[in-house]
């Protein structure tokens, strides 16, 4: 099994944006990433994450937002570039305000608290406008 390893600066990097980041992490695998599915993973390709037994309330939120995001964000591609990433983002975006919810639940930094509200004000937007965009291009 090959490890990816991530030096401390990348991780910080991932860290600052949010990013859950394991000792353990593994490259990506399955459909959507050219790659053969790994044994072990789900159908997505994304082996739903093992929630610590002393998980936070807030971890456990954040997980199940990113389990989910992850799902649904496994299509199956048309072959139409415009439909295929608006409908792959909207269950990216939709996992965005799922862990802007979480922060808004169980976050005190008011700072980090403003950036989420401002992430769910812009993701319902955009995806306001991706479905928009859906219901004008034909699926083939």
């Amino acid at each position: 099994m090959r490890r990816t390893l991530l030096t401390a600066t990348a991780a910080m990097t991932l860290l600052g944006a949010g990013a859950l980041v394991r000792a353990d992490a593994q490259p990506q695998h399955g459909p959507g990433h050219g790659m053969p599915m790994m044994q072990g993973h789900g159908p997505t390709g994304h082996a739903a994450t093992a929630v610590p037994a002393n998980a936070t309330p807030a971890t456990r939120a954040f997980i199940a937002a990113n389990d989910r995001m992850h799902r649904d964000m496994s299509i199956t591609y048309s072959g139409n570039a415009d439909r295929d990433f608006v409908v792959g983002m909207i269950p990216h975006h939709q996992g965005a305000i799922d862990m802007a919810r979480v922060v808004l639940e169980h976050g005190r930094d008011p700072e980090v608290r403003a950036i989420a509200e401002a992430v769910i004000r812009e993701q319902e937007r955009e995806i306001v406008q991706m479905r928009a965009i859906l219901a004008r291009i034909p699926a083939r």
